[in-house]
């Protein structure tokens, strides 16, 4: 069974559009820093970080400390849920449209 909260946690975290971006850079790199993120990003670097924490809160990045720099990496695992939700429904869609065809072909052969 699929978890409501951790689904809704994921989509909440993605439906942000800077958020979103933000973890779209990390997905395109190894390990980013919080400076490379903001460089370039049109938001301040106190915003990055707060999109960060609920990044990882959500369980889609894995963060790094390093001296004075934190190097951030996405975790493909933390989509499983809502990977799996999207599953779920796409097996009910499929069904319901082969019940539609099969319909309407009785219908209309």
């Amino acid at each position: 069974m699929i978890e409501a909260a951790t689904i809704t946690n994921v989509m909440r975290t993605l439906a942000d559009p800077t958020r979103r971006a933000v973890f779209e850079r990390i997905v395109k790199s190894d390990e980013i820093s919080v400076v490379e993120l903001t460089r370039g990003s049109g938001v301040t670097q106190g915003a990055i970080s707060q999109h960060l924490k609920s990044l990882k809160q959500a369980g889609l990045v894995a963060e790094r400390p390093e001296g004075r720099n934190v190097y951030y990496r996405a975790q493909p695992e933390g989509l499983e849920p809502l990977v799996d939700w999207m599953s779920h429904y796409g097996v009910f869609w499929r069904e319901r449209f082969a019940d539609l065809r099969t319909l309407l072909k009785e219908i209309d052969p």
